[in-house]
């Protein structure tokens, strides 16, 4: 409802704009290193940070880097980070069964980063796609991705991360079923209290190039994802798939992309009250990072306008590439 308000002059908006001190006084929406997740890609090697020329600004790391990254993060105040692993193609099969690997890349990583970083929360993925042969978040067969036996990898792959000290499990995938199913096992197995951050509304975007070079993904994807990811064209959906993931036991739901879908950030929040984020992802940080390489744009502005953007929408944090860059900034002012 909009609130009466008195005519001109009696009533001159203006007056609340009229200097920093009176603009900080009235601002609704804040936005602090607080509020943010910090995804880092890790992949094998030691002393390595090799950059992805989709994505300036930001590299694959080894163990040994994704650690100094994570004290890094912990300095600025950034309260989390989120694991994203680089396998090579060679050690990708079609069983997947590095997923769940003790020793594969993320879960050394999770080890090594609560070891030497306990504080700093620990975000982990949750998908097949680094593993599969195929490019595909779950098991394909005959040409279709299968569901149930997905969900039944999924639940191998989230114990060894929970096991490794995954602070929050970060399911992207979007099979039907997957959070009920990783919930009950976290609980038979004493993980009470790891958090289950579900990639609820994940639609089936272009903005997503650019990981997938990160990840390894992009040579190896046969076909499209768009019988698992949601239609572009889809809000009531997302709602309905929200309201799922929260009634099997996700104890945050996310938006992904970001900045194209910021109507159903506020569509979430509004529905639900419950923890809601979202992914600024690859495409949309290229997007900026080019346009201010080229002079079209001021980086640091629209960097901050953009996140702000999320909080705006009702967003209670986002994962961004320009994490650590946002927290000094914040840190300085």
């Amino acid at each position: 409802m909009i609130p009466t308000q008195g005519p001109f002059p009696a009533t001159r908006l203006r007056r609340a704009r009229k200097s920093p001190a009176i603009r900080a006084l009235v601002r609704q929406s804040h936005l602090s290193p607080d509020d943010l997740i910090w995804p880092l890609f890790v992949r094998d090697g030691e002393g390595v940070e090799e950059p992805i020329p989709s994505m300036p600004g930001v590299v694959r790391r080894s163990v040994d880097r994704i650690v100094e990254a994570a004290r890094e993060a912990h300095s600025l105040g950034i309260p989390a980070i989120c694991l994203f692993p680089y396998t090579a193609q060679d050690a990708r099969t079609e069983d997947c069964a590095m997923a769940w690997d003790p020793e594969n890349l993320s879960n050394r990583a999770i080890r090594a980063v609560k070891e030497a970083v306990p504080d700093l929360a620990v975000m982990t993925d949750v998908a097949l796609d680094p593993y599969n042969i195929n490019g595909h978040d779950g098991f394909v067969v005959d040409g279709q991705i299968v569901n149930d036996e997905t969900v039944e990898a999924l639940v191998k792959m989230t114990l060894a991360q929970a096991r490794a000290g995954a602070d929050i499990i970060g399911p992207s995938d979007m099979m039907d079923g997957r959070i009920g199913a990783l919930r009950a096992a976290l609980e038979s197995e004493g993980h009470r209290d790891v958090l289950i951050l579900s990639y609820a509304a994940k639609y089936a975007s272009a903005f997503y190039g650019p990981f997938r070079d990160a990840v390894g993904a992009s040579g190896a994807l046969v076909g499209d994802k768009n019988t698992y990811q949601m239609d572009p064209a889809n809000s009531d959906e997302a709602i309905r798939l929200v309201q799922r993931d929260l009634s099997e036991g996700a104890d945050m739901v996310m938006v992904k992309p970001g900045m194209p879908y910021l109507d159903i950030c506020r569509r979430v929040k509004d529905a639900f009250g419950a923890p809601t984020y979202a992914y600024q992802v690859s495409g949309e940080y290229a997007m900026l990072k080019a346009a201010a390489a080229n002079g079209w744009l001021d980086g640091e502005k629209v960097m901050l306008e953009s996140l702000m953007a999320f909080k705006r929408a009702g967003c209670d944090g986002v994962l961004t590439y320009f994490a650590p860059d946002v927290a000094r900034v914040l840190q300085s002012t």
